[in-house]
């Protein structure tokens, strides 16, 4: 892999793999913005505009709604400076974008149905934990490899885009969806930042008219996955290490840049920012998120908020959570 001479050395707490994965999705999202022409036009969408809270969260949201009338008009428009990173799993899409991946690919004969079982029960169980075992997570995802091993990159693309149409178009969150068009129109880039596979992440940003993807990269030669990944999944510190080297190349100012996110896990990713947004928080960052005044968002129904709660927030909206620990348990049919 080509060496990334644009990034300055510094100290991090991430470890290498972490630093490692997020520098090669940096450079992934910036090479696939080059040869994209991602549609930014639409209709204009009041920066601040947000959907009428549900009866259960209704008491939550009036304290918000009474500060923001007060702060100034964001995003900023004509800060080319500025740039948004939303994650995608239950932030601007309900559910892991991995898991509806995994759908497709069974839909299409390349696990077995005893596997689909186990791949149900998994993201039960993480539903219900939310919590991540380094072990464990380290045989999913070597699973998870060798579902795609040998297999040409364009052919799990092309895939990609008719799984989209199939599973996911339905499910993306419209309030989000708003503000990542409100930046838009600010004539600000706008990226997702996700654990799922670079390729996919790259589909629902070109789908939705965003700048481009920040996704986990599988290693590949000659267009074939070799079934390994470049350094580690990008989850956690590693989402961070992505923003961070994505802004350097672009020439950001992260103090003038958003993030979004629902997950406690992206709290590195959140911090980096001068504008930390929680989407449709778990438990741990809507306390986290209270703490240091960062803003809230929840666009789940207020039953449905009680019913997705702190587990599947926790465990499918991360990446060595539920999403991935699930798909990963699968093996290609032979």
């Amino acid at each position: 892999m080509a060496a990334l001479g644009w990034l300055t050395p510094r100290k991090r707490s991430a470890t290498a793999r972490s630093v490692l994965a997020g520098e090669a999705s940096a450079e992934a999202a910036r090479k696939t913005a080059r040869t994209g022409t991602p549609h930014t036009a639409g209709p204009a969408v009041a920066p601040r505009a947000l959907p009428e809270a549900p009866p259960e969260t209704a008491p939550e949201a009036a304290p918000e709604a009474l500060r923001e009338a007060a702060e100034p008009e964001f995003p900023v428009h004509g800060d080319d400076l500025a740039a948004a990173f939303f994650d995608l799993d239950n932030t601007v899409m309900q559910g892991a974008a991995i898991f509806h991946f995994g759908r497709g690919l069974y839909k299409r004969e390349f696990f077995r149905r005893r596997e689909l079982a186990r791949f149900a029960w998994q993201q039960a169980w993480f539903r219900l934990a939310g919590v991540e075992d380094p072990e464990h997570m380290q045989d999913a995802r070597d699973s998870a490899l060798s579902i795609v091993k040998g297999h040409k990159v364009s052919e799990l693309t092309a895939i990609g885009e008719e799984i989209y149409d199939e599973y996911m178009a339905e499910r993306i969150w419209p309030g989000t969806r708003a503000l990542a068009q409100a930046h838009l129109d600010a004539g600000q880039k706008v990226w997702l930042v996700t654990a799922a596979p670079v390729e996919t992440a790259t589909i629902i940003a070109r789908r939705l008219g965003l700048t481009g993807a920040l996704g986990t990269v599988a290693e590949s030669v000659d267009g074939i996955y070799t079934g390994r990944l470049v350094g580690e999944p990008l989850h956690g510190p590693a989402k961070a290490e992505a923003v961070r080297a994505l802004a350097a190349a672009e020439g950001l100012d992260l103090e003038r840049c958003a993030a979004y996110s629902d997950s406690h896990n992206d709290i590195p990713m959140l911090s980096l920012v001068g504008h930390p947004y929680a989407i449709n928080p778990d438990t741990k960052l809507r306390k986290h998120a209270r703490a240091h005044d960062w803003r809230l968002r929840d666009y789940r129904t207020g039953r449905k908020a009680v019913k997705v709660g702190v587990p599947a927030a926790a465990g499918v909206g991360a990446i060595a959570g539920g999403a991935a620990a699930a798909i990963a348990l699968h093996r290609r049919r032979r």
